[in-house]
């Protein structure tokens, strides 16, 4: 399984439908033709590069935002939850692989509903901590260029506000896990989801329902806050102890705005292959089956990019980093 739209792995819907990022075939259920070798082998090699990176990344984020004292902000929190959620999915990604491998799903109905439930957290969650970070960059660089301070700002603030981000998460993820169960499809057994009658009707309900909550209502509000804050900067005029506190936190809001940059590089063409889902029947080619994996793994890759904007952008990240790995207490 897989984002559940993996095509052959992770059909959101049963696997009548393999190819759900690029639109379903024909009613007929004919198989899908066999992946040409070189994608065969690529697809399984891609897998297991970014779960390697991802898990080499995450871990090491994870090490630091727990253990450097200086690191415990309120930003590194919700940078800390979105690296659980890149660490989660990348640690069950060998189980990815190995369904491709095999061309079956040899784990059982308790991991099929499991796995569904990581996968749809993975993407659903980055984008909702996107919108909560966002959210608080909005406050904290309209506090400083006003000269005062965001009441209420706390870290056992930031602390609830991720637990309830979580519990939304789960809300909207639930889904998915009560519809995936094992099919037998063109004689292997499968971890689909299986929706009942009207097969199709649901399909839709289903790629309508990720696209608007975990791509179109998040991104929506991050767009607004960001162009409120613009046209709210160029109405204050700045005096030089704001200028200053802009200065010293204009990092901070670089790299937020980098990592959603490369969240919606990399989730954007996953939730625009909903819209061609909803509106074209495209066939199985061995093209289309190419362009539906290459945007599975683009999803993918967004779960080990995060460490490196942070390696690039965040020097106290850097400096932390080296100081645990050196067994140094820090200054």
């Amino acid at each position: 399984m897989d984002n559940v739209s993996s095509p052959e792995l992770a059909p959101e819907g049963n696997a009548s439908c393999p190819v759900p990022e690029l639109g379903c075939p024909n009613a007929s259920g004919t198989p899908p033709p066999p992946l040409p070798p070189p994608l065969a082998v690529a697809v399984p090699v891609v897998y297991a590069v970014i779960c390697a990176v991802g898990l080499a990344g995450n871990s090491a984020v994870l090490y630091v935002l727990l253990r450097a004292p200086r690191m415990k902000t309120v930003t590194n929190l919700f940078i800390l939850n979105l690296a659980i959620a890149d660490e989660l999915f990348t640690l069950v990604l060998p189980i990815n692989i190995a369904d491709f491998l095999l061309r079956r799903w040899p784990f059982g109905e308790l991991m099929c509903k499991l796995i569904v439930a990581i996968d749809q957290y993975n993407t659903f969650s980055s984008l909702y901590f996107l919108t909560v970070m966002s959210a608080d960059r909005y406050l904290v660089v309209l506090a400083t260029a006003e000269a005062r301070r965001v009441s209420g700002r706390t870290y056992a603030a930031a602390r609830a506000v991720s637990v309830a981000v979580w519990g939304v998460v789960t809300l909207v993820v639930l889904p998915f896990a009560i519809f995936a169960r094992l099919d037998e499809e063109q004689g292997r057994r499968q971890c689909v989801l299986v929706f009942p009658q009207p097969e199709a009707l649901w399909w839709r309900a289903s790629r309508l329902y990720t696209l608007v909550l975990g791509f179109a209502i998040p991104v929506s509000a991050i767009c607004v806050l960001y162009t409120t804050m613009l046209c709210r900067l160029r109405a204050i005029r700045l005096d030089s102890h704001a200028k200053a506190l802009g200065r010293a936190k204009k990092r901070v809001t670089l790299l937020v705005v980098a990592i959603l940059a490369v969240c919606l590089l990399c989730w954007t063409p996953y939730h625009l292959s909903t819209v061609v889902a909803l509106t074209t029947d495209l066939p199985q080619t061995p093209l289309v089956l190419a362009v539906s994996y290459f945007i599975t793994s683009l999803s993918y890759a967004n779960s080990c990019l995060n460490p490196f904007l942070y390696a690039f952008l965040d020097d106290s990240f850097r400096k932390s980093l080296r100081q645990l790995l050196a067994c140094r207490p820090e200054p």
